[in-house]
């Protein structure tokens, strides 16, 4: 039966004007019993399984990280971890961040694409390095320790600090923002394995590294990737 107004009327098939209000709810009641179905709603988001908080947990945090990496790069003959770079980082909800700083000097070689800044100048980097890891320290309840971390990042800050950029990279090396990123990125790593080596530390930091350096408070660049 279909409604007209306030009554109800039966529905006849020989009714020509009937059959488009009849169309569009018989398309309504599939489309409803499809989605159902999927268990999806159209904001993507499950109406029957919305009260499991595990259904929003990405699967990525159930696997080791190192299971967890996508790799670009490469005709696939050769070892996918090596030498490549993680499409993303992998859910890992815990962080701790330590702030430093850097005062260099540098040129871009005269290069016209750098405009004024081709020409020797001096910058002040406000630097952030992020820990981060899918689970805290068994006896520790940390991701890293606090003092560590910062005696790393002041250790591998300190090569730079107070130096002509163009001196320490040589001629023709563009340093930008962006390039000391990955540059300093690869100096925590170095130190992080450096150190765990030495401890024999099975339970030492194992996550991912984010390094921001602030040019000002409207502009920065930043370099993420795997400590292992």
């Amino acid at each position: 039966k279909c409604c007209n107004g306030r009554h109800f009327i039966p529905f006849q098939a020989s009714n020509p004007k009937m059959m488009p209000s009849f169309s569009l709810c018989a398309i309504i009641i599939c489309l409803a019993y499809a989605a159902s179905e999927a268990d999806a709603s159209l904001f993507g988001i499950s109406s029957t399984k919305a009260s499991k908080p595990s259904s929003f947990r990405p699967k990525s945090a159930l696997l080791p990280i190192q299971q967890n990496m996508s790799f670009r790069g490469g005709d696939g003959d050769e070892d996918p971890t090596k030498d490549a770079l993680p499409i993303s980082r992998p859910y890992l909800p815990y962080t701790l961040a330590i702030k430093d700083s850097i005062m260099i000097a540098h040129s871009f070689h005269g290069h016209p694409s750098f405009g004024p800044a081709g020409g020797l100048h001096g910058a002040t980097y406000t630097v952030d390095v992020e820990f981060a890891s899918e689970s805290l320290h068994p006896e520790c309840n940390w991701v890293i320790d606090i003092g560590v971390a910062s005696d790393m990042v002041a250790e591998v800050l300190k090569k730079y600090n107070y130096k002509n950029l163009d001196e320490v990279f040589g001629e023709g090396v563009m340093t930008t923002t962006e390039f000391m990123c990955k540059t300093i990125h690869d100096g925590v790593v170095e130190k992080l394995k450096e150190k765990y080596a030495k401890d024999e530390d099975e339970n030492g930091f194992k996550g991912w590294i984010k390094v921001t350096l602030w040019e000002s408070h409207k502009a920065w660049a930043s370099f993420e990737g795997s400590s292992l």
